[in-house]
């Protein structure tokens, strides 16, 4: 299995397909298995480079964890692969990761491509992750815990299907590589310390900013919001789409970054 010593660390990655090289950023409590939906639609066009972020996954979980610690990780892994310059995919806090590493690594970045993310971390959605953090030290029901997580993130009809449902808490339950609490608390401390909003007009990186209509954790304001700031970035919002856009629309998903990746 591919892993990068790097900082101290042990980051896991894998690679899919052919073609432009596309790293995927995975969101909190994410990691390279956030992409089954999308990955044969995108491994079709792409070099796919999925990365286990620092805190999850088979990566290092008892480190420090930042934003820009992450942002680091990416560059690192970028130069490790023998690439120039790559376009970012990033979902949720992964969408915060590349919009850091398109700052701190302008010059590894060719575009960018932000999905359910924001500037900032609204105050409530950080008062949320903290009664998460708190109920994982405190013991609470694994069950009881992930629906509370998938409540905001998928759509009333994802469960509606029962059989979807218990499939998805039963691989969750039994997931080889599970994060633990306290790296889940730092990852939640990296995106509450993580604000945007004061040097993104420098960003020039042409940029795709996916939006959920249906995204309650991430609502499309905070989206309308990365477009206005942002001095070359345009909006495509997937109809009838949660949080997690990729896994319940993932044809419009998958033919948004295509659309947006194509050469001029």
């Amino acid at each position: 299995m591919p892993f990068l010593d790097h900082d101290g660390i042990q980051l896991y990655f894998e690679q899919h397909g052919s073609g432009p090289p596309l790293l995927l950023l995975a969101g909190l409590a994410s990691d390279s298995r956030s992409w089954p939906a999308v990955l044969p639609g995108l491994a079709e066009r792409f070099t796919l480079i999925l990365l286990d972020n620092r805190g999850v996954g088979r990566s290092s979980q008892d480190c420090a964890i930042s934003i820009s610690l992450m942002a680091d990780d990416c560059a690192a892994l970028i130069r490790h692969l023998g690439l120039t310059r790559v376009n970012l995919l990033g979902h949720s806090m992964g969408g915060m990761v590349a919009l850091e590493c398109a700052r701190r690594h302008p010059e590894l970045v060719e575009r960018l491509l932000l999905a359910a993310t924001a500037a900032r971390n609204p105050v409530r959605n950080n008062l949320l992750f903290q009664d998460w953090a708190d109920l994982y030290d405190a013991g609470c029901d694994r069950a009881v815990w992930f629906r509370s997580l998938l409540y905001w993130i998928f759509t009333e009809r994802f469960f509606e299907d029962q059989r979807l449902l218990q499939l998805t808490l039963e691989y969750l339950l039994n997931y080889p590589w599970p994060q633990s609490a306290a790296a889940f608390r730092r990852q939640i401390r990296a995106i509450a310390a993580f604000d945007a909003r004061g040097w993104l007009g420098q960003l020039n990186v042409p940029t795709c900013v996916l939006a959920g209509e249906l995204d309650r954790l991430m609502p499309l304001e905070q989206s309308n919001d990365l477009v206005r700031q942002l001095p070359n970035a345009v909006l495509t919002v997937l109809q009838d789409a949660p949080h997690s856009l990729q896994t319940e629309q993932p044809e419009l998903f998958v033919r948004a970054v295509v659309d947006f990746l194509k050469p001029a």
